[in-house]
């Protein structure tokens, strides 16, 4: 789990982790995880207003804004499995803040989460408040690996989602004040909090369409004879479809778009939208069968077997 606690008005940030093993090596010159950048980064700030901690309590109970990021996998088992997200992680944060915070809080969803999930924290989190006052918000993540640090300084926008009420606002504008230091105002967009827990699920399910669209361009280029880099580039000179996500590959791999696509796909499925979450399906049908397709190119030549062939190599 980590945590992200700032305490406002002289901005502190500090991350806390249970593992004290990954905090101690976010203290150290050899950080947990490489981003270009990120070195540079974390050098000039930590010890400064940049600061790691294990003691996530103590941090917690100090904050004005704690920006939860924590992961949120496809569920393995129960209502929804192979679906549905877990949000176990953050139903235990939630837990945590509610049982150290003596004062108000502005409480950040930072993780990709289902729509309304802030419903359900918020519910978490008022059932025993001693009095305190919590505002939910929603700001998505859409820092891309290999580019973070760039994103982070030059945001195409950044996203708040909160409450239409006056304390929902009055949160969302503090929030704001805090990007604003180095984003310029008019990339900072607000939104209700549903809307804006639902578009890093949107974004992420188009831009993985993208790569299925032009995958199964590829397949039809390569049954005729076309050629699917000079296709995709006449594609990406039009205006309004841009070049980028538009390079044909084995198929998009990681955790993030599968993941987000079955999280949509059982939140349509849930709302009584059959249609909606067969769309989505088959965006990750195409995926499944380009990798497939792949592999047959690949051992067709092989006369359909692989065995020995590695053996083969290496003797030769």
């Amino acid at each position: 789990m980590a945590v992200i606690a700032l305490k406002c008005p002289a901005i502190e940030v500090v991350v806390v982790d249970i593992s004290i093993a990954r905090i101690n090596a976010w203290n150290s010159d050899q950080l947990p995880i490489y981003e270009p950048g990120l070195d540079d980064v974390v050098k000039q700030c930590r010890g400064k207003n940049l600061f790691f901690s294990h003691e996530v309590e103590k941090h917690v109970f100090e904050a004005d804004i704690i920006f939860v990021s924590v992961n949120t996998p496809t569920k393995t088992c129960g209502l929804g499995a192979g679906k549905a997200a877990d949000l176990t992680y953050w139903e235990s944060a939630a837990r945590m803040i509610g049982n150290v915070s003596k004062s108000d809080k502005i409480v950040v969803e930072k993780s990709t989460v289902p729509v309304r999930t802030a419903e359900a924290i918020e519910k978490i989190l008022t059932h025993n408040n001693k009095g305190v006052n919590y505002q939910i918000l929603s700001n998505p993540e859409f820092l891309a690996e290999g580019t973070a640090i760039q994103d982070l300084f030059n945001p195409d926008r950044v996203l708040i989602g909160g409450r239409k009420t006056p304390e929902g606002q009055k949160a969302v504008q503090t929030l704001k004040d805090v990007y604003t230091q180095w984003v310029p105002e008019d990339r900072v967009i607000t939104a209700n909090l549903w809307s804006a827990e639902l578009s890093k699920l949107a974004a992420n399910a188009f831009l993985a369409q993208r790569i299925s669209s032009v995958n199964a361009i590829s397949a039809l280029c390569e049954a005729t004879g076309a050629d699917v880099a000079e296709v995709a580039y006449c594609i990406g000179k039009d205006s309004r479809i841009g070049p980028k996500f538009l390079n044909a590959s084995v198929g998009f791999g990681g955790s993030c778009f599968q993941k987000d696509i079955l999280n949509l796909v059982y939140i349509c499925e849930c709302n009584g939208l059959p249609e909606v979450a067969n769309y989505w399906k088959q965006v990750i049908k195409i995926n499944d069968y380009q990798k497939s397709r792949f592999v047959s190119r690949v051992v067709a030549p092989m006369f359909n077997t692989v065995s020995g062939r590695v053996g083969d190599r290496l003797r030769t």
